[in-house]
């Protein structure tokens, strides 16, 4: 474990910088080679100082663990003193895939760091071992990890130790699709299917997730949805309309939650402006009924049904502006 020092800490320790100069004659430099100093460069902490050295900040050990190097002790943690700010060194850290423990620290100037390397090494060596955990339980961390703020490093991770295929998602998985999804929907609160169906490439792949992880029958309707709908169910290019398309697939699913699932497909293609205009549509009734079309003198329940989905049809090229006189007026003219 690593801890870093902000530079004004050292500060706090100027008022005793003249009691300092009066022992500077009895200081003196040595050169530590110990097996103790040598055992901590572990390959974690090496990706660290590589890190810091690549984004020109200054390392150096501080705090107890020099002290215990001089006795001849290994330490049980590492403290650093460095140049960089606690944000330029969360930025790091983010940006490196390195998991930060009570990153808080930072109001007293102190972030501590982990590089997981031993952890890693085990999870990819006990990978295997999933298959007795139950799917409900893999299903409820997973959705943690996909609402996280670092869910684009973890699932690569999973991917990487060879996890993927013991909790129910694809060997073969879009990972480039899943790039470019995770940040499409960053700071829009996706569900947690919306984000993972990027994964996969055929709804089969939806179906062999619900059977390992027994997900619900809206979480696996919307990843069906989407999987299937992602590159046909797109924004109009070729009129003064572009959420038409997608406000008619509401009109024809007739079902209550098409608006949301339909939320969550802009959310996925990155269309915002689109979102928030579908947020703020609502679904308009439409006008005309069965019972409508029989006043008129039709009595066959199949003519019925041609006839009002030729009304509707009718009713959505108007902008669902028509209104049931209008349209039954249509029908006496056929």
């Amino acid at each position: 474990m690593q801890r870093f020092l902000y530079p004004w800490h050292r500060q706090v320790l100027s008022c005793s910088w003249s009691r300092l100069c009066l022992l500077k004659r009895y200081l003196f430099t040595m050169k530590l080679q110990s097996p103790e100093f040598q055992s901590l460069f572990t390959e974690g902490l090496k990706n660290l100082t590589e890190l810091f050295a690549k984004e020109n900040h200054e390392l150096r050990i501080a705090g107890g663990a020099v002290r215990d190097l001089l006795n001849g002790v290994k330490p049980q943690d590492v403290d650093f003193a460095t140049t960089a700010t606690p944000t330029q060194m969360k930025e790091m850290f983010q940006s490196a895939g390195v998991r930060m423990i009570n990153n808080k620290g930072e109001k007293h100037g102190t972030i501590t760091a982990r590089h997981d390397h031993e952890t890693l090494e085990a999870i990819a060596e006990n990978a295997k071992g999933l298959a007795g955990i139950s799917g409900e339980r893999i299903w409820v961390e997973l959705k943690k990890i996909l609402t996280g703020d670092h869910v684009n490093h973890l699932i690569h991770l999973i991917y990487d130790l060879d996890v993927a295929p013991h909790i129910g998602l694809p060997a073969n998985a879009n990972l480039e699709e899943f790039n470019k999804v995770s940040k499409n929907v960053e700071g829009f609160s996706p569900k947690p299917m919306t984000l993972l169906a990027s994964l996969f490439k055929v709804q089969d792949d939806v179906t062999k997730l619900d059977l390992r992880l027994k997900i619900s029958k809206e979480e696996k309707n919307l990843g069906l949805f989407i999987v299937k709908n992602r590159k046909d169910l797109i924004k109009a290019t070729d009129s003064s309309e572009p959420l038409k398309p997608y406000q008619d697939f509401v009109i024809d699913s007739r079902e209550p939650d098409a608006t949301a699932r339909v939320c969550e497909l802009l959310k996925y293609q990155g269309e915002h402006g689109l979102l928030k205009e579908m947020q703020q549509w609502s679904v308009p009734p439409f006008p005309v009924s069965g019972h409508d079309i029989r006043k008129v003198g039709i009595s066959s329940g199949k003519e019925i049904g041609a006839l009002l989905q030729q009304l509707r049809e009718q009713w959505k090229k108007s902008g669902y502006q028509m209104e049931k006189d209008e349209l039954l007026s249509h029908i006496k003219k056929t």
